[in-house]
């Protein structure tokens, strides 16, 4: 995620693919000896959200280069630290792997006195793959269409209202606390498995707020079933123009979003790793992928997995330092 961080990474329903579907792979053939079967790949949130059709759509593409079906398995909850915890104990042989974001490697490490996983030590990162922008979205049906209406609505009656977000931890949450304690507001976090449930709920008004990722929410802004309150970026969102930054909405400060790379367990022999790296490259940079990725609100961004453990060094003390602002704890 891209808190105070650069430009790393994170609109996605283009992908219908059923959860656990296989991505078959074209005519490629496998190169060397790496792989010769189906390649699993773990997403740590349900289906319907950023990450999830960033890995669907990525894993069709890696399994075109390599030669090889990629098998997607979602391993929803706990701010991916279900599906973190399964990879890191998981063999280093390049047959899972794992698309996530920012949350697993430098938000859960500064919210979470404990984690079952180093995020520094336990993963092998093979690159980058693009970012989304987050924001704050209300139902349709409550009297909010700014953040100047959003901040007067939730001072002037104290514990009335809530927000949700795809998970405890995540970057949404942490986007979230960063919005109420520059706002000076109070809300219930209700935290979700995901950005789907949190979106049925928001839609169906059992929650009046949610923050959410642009890629997420660009679907339900375009049928009409949800309102855009302001993106949390530096900048607006070129798929979302006509949507006020906060910054713009008389908060200055607030520049988050959130980066999905790929990563494989800690000790991936070179040879795999380079060969993954090689192929996560070459699609990302794919123009169909990059237009695929594009429509559905990812911003397609490859970086290397020396450049990726770089940037977590540099955002885990920097999310630690925002956690401590702005209180956030979880056990």
């Amino acid at each position: 995620m891209r808190f105070p961080v650069r430009r790393a990474l994170f609109p996605l329903m283009a992908c219908s693919v059923a959860a656990g579907a296989v991505l078959a792979p074209a005519h490629a053939a496998a190169q060397g000896s790496y792989p010769t079967k189906p390649i699993q790949l773990i997403l740590p949130f349900p289906p319907g959200g950023a990450t999830d059709v960033v890995g669907r759509v990525i894993g069709r593409k890696l399994g075109e280069r390599l030669g090889q079906s990629v098998v997607i398995e979602n391993r929803p909850g706990a701010g991916t630290i279900v599906a973190a915890s399964y990879v890191a104990k998981s063999a280093p042989d390049g047959y899972t792997l794992m698309a996530t974001s920012g949350t697993t490697f430098t938000v859960n490490p500064a919210v979470y006195a404990k984690l079952p996983y180093d995020p520094q030590k336990n993963f092998e990162p093979i690159g980058m793959i693009g970012s989304t922008g987050l924001i704050l979205l209300a139902n349709r049906g409550v009297p909010v269409n700014n953040l100047k209406e959003f901040v007067a609505a939730t001072k002037a009656e104290p514990g009335k209202y809530s927000y949700g977000s795809f998970g405890a931890g995540t970057t949404a949450h942490f986007a979230a606390e960063q919005l109420l304690n520059l706002t000076g507001t109070k809300l219930l976090h209700v935290p979700y498995k995901g950005s789907a449930p949190a979106m049925t709920d928001l839609i169906g008004g059992q929650i009046p707020f949610s923050v959410d990722t642009v890629a997420a929410a660009i679907p339900q802004l375009k049928a009409g079933k949800i309102k855009a309150i302001a993106v949390t970026t530096a900048k607006r969102s070129s798929l979302l123009p006509n949507v006020p930054t906060v910054a713009e909405s008389g908060y200055p400060g607030m520049d988050a979003s959130t980066w999905i790379a790929l990563v494989a367990p800690h000790g991936l022999p070179p040879e795999i790793k380079a060969k993954l790296e090689k192929a996560l490259a070459e699609s990302v940079a794919d123009p169909a992928t990059r237009k695929q990725l594009t429509d559905n609100g990812i911003e397609p961004f490859y970086a290397p997995g020396k450049q990726v453990t770089t940037m977590i060094e540099k955002e885990i003390p920097q999310m630690r330092a925002i956690a401590q602002r702005a209180n956030i704890k979880l056990d």
